[in-house]
């Protein structure tokens, strides 16, 4: 076997020909090949067989030496063109075609869903093979279960994204510049001014274009990962999780609601299943898949039921891998924060544009009415004895300075910043098992004043377990099933074993049980399995399913009719929340195994029980059932709901999180309320609710903050409005009450955040302003309507987010507060300079290393600050508030007053202060200027607070950019004179410049003692901000 290699597709294209001529060579070799093909499978499916008929209601022939067992007869006269289809020779395209376009002639063909399952070498019970060799082999006859999408942007897209307008003029200046210095000095010496300007503009673009390219890069993995969701299979006997891209044809997916459907494939078992085909087919009905429709659509999704599919085509091979192909997510979008920049940005640049004319204007009526002198003080302009060469490169020199200022004043790293910080935040928040799949999520969160929490498994841990049972009006306080009657056990197994959606895999008597399923599944399984020596397999051999209605977040209950195989009584079993099963019932069992009848007091008593089991944090599930017996040619499809016997009552303990109470806490000392919906009982909610501190004892109980979801839907709009703010735990609600909850606190003016994890939060995931969906428990349509996806469903993953959010917007007030100093001093500096003696202190090349400073590495400094504990003690950022707070504006000014004092000294004293010529006074302003912002990064780094050192150590990247800016303006002063048009300065110069740099510390610490009011800036500056 060994030698064996199995065919790709494209090799057994290329065969088939040959196929045809050997088969088609003589009807002996047909028979010969068949019945050698028999031989080969029969040992391997000799289990599967033997099992089909054990299964059957007649009884078999047994002598001490052999086994009779009936093996279907191959039919020669196949419609199937005469040949017998394998795994081998089955066409994909066939198997597309038929599911796409619902063919049952085709499905006929192939023999039925179960005659297609043997030929794909699927057992339909225990599902595939599932080891490697089986799975490589699938993957070269039917290929992968992922599809091909566009081309990503590449590399020099983003560089000719980089090349804005005034970019663009600026390297056609530098053109310029080239031409006429190589024409008047010659190649030697000619083409440092020109060649200087355009390896600066490459240099800014090429630096801008990386980091959008890597930024892109990153949101293309991250894309990758929310699209990467857990599909539940069968393989070998065994459910387990695995990613939608390791489904292959012939697996057998497990569906539930919410779930979507990762491939093409057909029906094989399952009850009340329906299918929401609308994103293939536009049609907003609910399909319902059964026997006789048993076509299934990838990329549509389960509604309702529960059931099993054999799957017939992967990837590309089905039509909604064909439409995902052509589809590109937007990874590009504009979140409100970049809108508001955007404006920022824009409003700037016109008063760029504005300083920049005036100086072009200024300058050029300088030179032309000869007011200005080259460095041997002679009239640069002298009319018509200057040379016609000259006065061009004169002009364009100013020009070339005139948009170089542009350049610098219009502050596009803004955008850039909000990118960086979001794709650093999104990466680091995945390692904080929160998945980003919105942009815009991450700055709203920061923004939250309430969040809205489910319980179960987000408050609580996502585990649970049966502390008490109750049998009639007694808790039973033993464990083990020795004290029930006979009759009692043998009505609890049925009820647990006929009524649930959760599996058990036991590969041998002797290994633990693994039971699959939703948390509350698995507590009552495992007690039914481990307590009550409960064998789940064998009750569910014995009957006959007639309906199921599936448990939901509404009716809060599910339900089973069944049948015991050969009888005909009908059995109606219920599950579900202990006050609505209790309304049900009319009866009940006592401890010996009684039948009563259930009158009020009873229900009294009953009902204070599952009051008590509630006020100890418990969630209390019910058992009902009732027995008709089948009248004859009646089909009964409906279940009871009226008049059933309760069998008995079981609490289930989930522990609260350890850690929630003290994030809780946090919440709210940052501000933000924390409100618990939930579908458990009221006084289970409120007992959660105590334990993490939600529910202050004192103050909260008597306050109108527990309300149940049915009467906040019957209160009146007013009455709505009016305890809103109140409520902090809503107990018994539904998802319309969550959506109604959202809908009321974005009324009353509130940033909301919600988390859900069902099918039916969608509509209030969508509606709230961050949607939190989990990882775990949530539904795929749960996780398509969030905006985060919660992947530990830890609530203390969801104030991470928080935490995130805050840091995001915080980070960007850093970072303007940077950038818009420079731009202050650059403007001011060279539009004074420009009116006074005609001549700009910062060349083009200066100004854009300046601009590669700001833009580019000090938004990589300030917009990778990870979050601190001060974020915390806050309150949060309201919609409207204005990003440049008076803080920022106290900050901002004063730097860059400090900074344009001295520079302008410098500019006008500084060759007689220095004894200096006029190019080493130019070097020391540019110095001077780049030393300034390096020193004012500090400052960024905290708007408030005194100490700027504070856990600088932590954040090593920012300590390598201001080692690398250093470094490199030690190159530019040092190395580069023709290049940056600078002298080399000595010791003392160099120490001055530090020393002037440095004094923008003590200043900045000095300014922030000055007070300023927590309020914003007016409405008018807010608008504009």
């Amino acid at each position: 076997m060994s030698t064996l290699r199995f065919r790709k597709p494209s090799e057994i294209d290329i065969c088939d020909e040959t196929q045809e001529d050997w088969w088609s060579a003589s009807k002996t070799h047909k028979r010969r090949w068949r019945m050698a093909f028999t031989a080969i499978s029969f040992t391997r499916l000799l289990f599967s067989l033997s099992k089909k008929v054990l299964d059957k209601d007649g009884s078999l022939l047994r002598t001490l030496s052999y086994v009779a067992i009936d093996v279907p007869r191959i039919n020669e006269d196949s419609p199937l063109d005469n040949k017998a289809v394998t795994l081998l020779t089955v066409d994909p395209t066939k198997l597309r075609d038929m599911v796409r376009d619902k063919n049952f002639e085709s499905l006929s063909e192939f023999g039925g869903v179960q005659e297609l399952a043997f030929i794909l070498e699927t057992d339909v019970k225990n599902g595939i093979n599932g080891g490697e060799a089986d799975l490589i082999h699938r993957q070269n006859v039917f290929g992968a279960n992922k599809y091909q999408k566009p081309p990503p942007k590449r590399f020099l897209n983003f560089v000719f994204d980089a090349l804005k307008d005034f970019t663009i003029v600026e390297f056609g200046c530098g053109l310029l510049s080239l031409g006429f210095g190589i024409k008047q000095h010659g190649w030697k010496d000619g083409w440092y001014d020109g060649g200087s300007i355009i390896l600066a503009v490459v240099l800014v673009v090429v630096v801008s274009a990386v980091s959008n390219f890597k930024q892109s890069k990153q949101f293309q993995k991250l894309s990758t990962k929310s699209s990467d969701i857990r599909v539940e299979v069968v393989r070998e006997g065994r459910r387990q999780p695995i990613s939608i891209f390791d489904v292959f044809v012939g697996d057998i997916v497990c569906l539930k609601i919410g779930d979507q459907i990762p491939s093409d494939g057909l029906f094989v078992e399952g009850h009340s299943l329906k299918v929401d085909e609308s994103s293939m087919t536009g049609e907003s009905d609910h399909i319902e898949i059964k026997e006789g429709n048993p076509f299934m659509l990838s990329g549509t999704k389960v509604t309702d039921g529960f059931g099993f599919m054999l799957v017939t085509s992967v990837g590309m091979n089905t039509a909604w891998g064909e439409m995902m192909s052509s589809i590109n997510r937007d990874l590009n979008e504009e979140t409100p924060l970049q809108v508001r920049l955007n404006k920022l940005t824009s409003y700037i640049g016109k008063i760029g544009l504005l300083v920049a004319a005036l100086v072009l204007l200024v300058m050029l009526i300088r030179y032309f009415t000869g007011n200005t002198r080259d460095d041997k003080g002679n009239k640069e302009f002298n009319g018509s004895k200057t040379k016609f060469d000259d006065v061009m490169n004169v002009v364009v020199s100013i020009v070339s300075a005139a948009v170089t200022i542009i350049v610098v004043a219009i502050p596009e790293g803004l955008p850039l910043a909000v990118t960086l910080t979001l794709a650093y935040s999104m990466k680091c928040m995945m390692a904080d098992h929160a998945m980003v799949r919105k942009l815009s999520s991450c700055e709203t969160m920061g923004s939250a004043t309430i969040i809205c929490t489910d319980k179960t498994g987000t408050l609580t841990l996502n585990e649970m377990k049966v502390t008490e049972f109750w049998l009639g009006k007694e808790a039973m306080k033993d464990d083990s099933s020795a004290g029930l009657a006979g009759n009692i056990l043998k009505l609890l197994e049925q009820a647990v074993s006929l009524n649930t959606t959760g599996t058990i895999y036991k590969p041998h008597s002797t290994s633990v049980p693994e039971i699959s399923g939703s948390p509350t599944e698995i507590a009552i399984l495992s007690w039914a399995v481990l307590n009550l020596d409960t064998s789940i397999d064998d009750i569910k051999q014995n009957y006959h399913t007639i309906h199921v209605e599936a448990f939901n977040s509404e009716k809060k209950r599910s339900g089973v009719l069944v049948k015991r195989n050969n009888e005909k009584t009908i059995h109606t079993h219920w599950k579900g929340a202990a006050e609505m099963i209790l309304a049900m019932c009319s009866s009940y069992y006592d401890r010996e195994g009684v039948l009563k009848v259930m009158d009020e007091d009873e229900r009294l008593q009953f009902e204070s029980i599952i009051k008590n089991m509630a006020q100890k944090s418990l969630r209390c599930i019910a058992f009902a059932y009732k027995e008709v017996e089948e009248e004859s040619g009646q089909v009964l499809e409906k279940l009871d709901e009226n008049g059933l016997t309760l069998l008995g009552l079981v609490g289930l303990k989930g522990p609260c999180r350890p850690e929630v109470s003290a994030v809780v806490e946090s919440c709210r000392a940052a501000g933000v309320n924390i409100k618990m919906i939930t579908g458990d009982n009221v006084h289970t909610a409120e007992a959660i609710a105590l334990e993490c501190k939600i529910l202050n004892p004192d103050d909260d109980l008597g306050n109108e903050a527990v309300v149940e979801g049915v009467h906040f839907r019957n209160y009146s709009p007013e009455e709505r409005m009016e305890k809103i703010d109140k409520i902090l735990v809503m107990a018994r609600s539904s998802p319309f009450d969550k959506l109604l909850m959202v809908q009321c606190l974005k009324q009353k003016g509130h940033v909301v955040a919600i988390t859900g994890n069902g099918t039916n939060d969608a509509p209030a995931l969508k509606e709230a302003d961050i949607g939190l969906s989990m990882g775990i428990q949530g539904t795929k349509v749960a996780k398509e309507s969030s905006d985060i996806v919660i992947l530990d469903d830890n609530f203390t993953s969801v104030v991470t987010v928080l935490r995130w959010g805050r840091c995001v917007y915080t980070n960007i007030q850093k970072f303007l507060q940077f950038r818009l100093t420079v731009n202050v001093a650059a403007l001011v500096i060279n539009f004074v300079a420009a009116v006074s003696s005609g001549k700009v202190p910062l060349t083009a090349v200066q100004l854009l290393w300046v601009n590669l400073i700001m833009d580019t590495l000090g938004a990589l400094a300030l917009a990778t600050e990870k979050p601190t504990n001060d974020l915390m003690a806050k309150p949060p950022v309201g919609r409207s508030e204005p990003l440049i707070t008076r803080i920022m504006w106290r900050n901002l000014i004063a730097q860059a007053v400090y900074q344009l004092t001295i520079l302008l000294v410098l500019q006008f004293k500084g060759k007689s202060i220095f004894g200096v010529k006029e190019s080493i006074k130019s070097t020391l302003i540019f110095n001077t200027f780049v030393l300034c912002q390096v020193f004012n990064e500090f400052n960024a780094r905290k708007l408030e607070k005194k100490n700027i050192f504070k856990g600088i150590l932590t954040n090593k990247l920012f300590m390598a950019i201001v080692g690398v800016t250093i470094v490199l303006q030690l190159v530019m002063v040092e190395f580069l004179k023709r290049f940056a048009n600078t002298e080399r300065l000595d010791w003392g110069q160099w120490g001055v410049c530090i020393g002037l740099a440095a004094l923008s510390w003590p200043i900045g610490c000095l300014v922030k003692c000055i007070p300023v009011s927590g309020k914003q800036l007016g409405n008018q500056r807010a608008s504009v901000f």
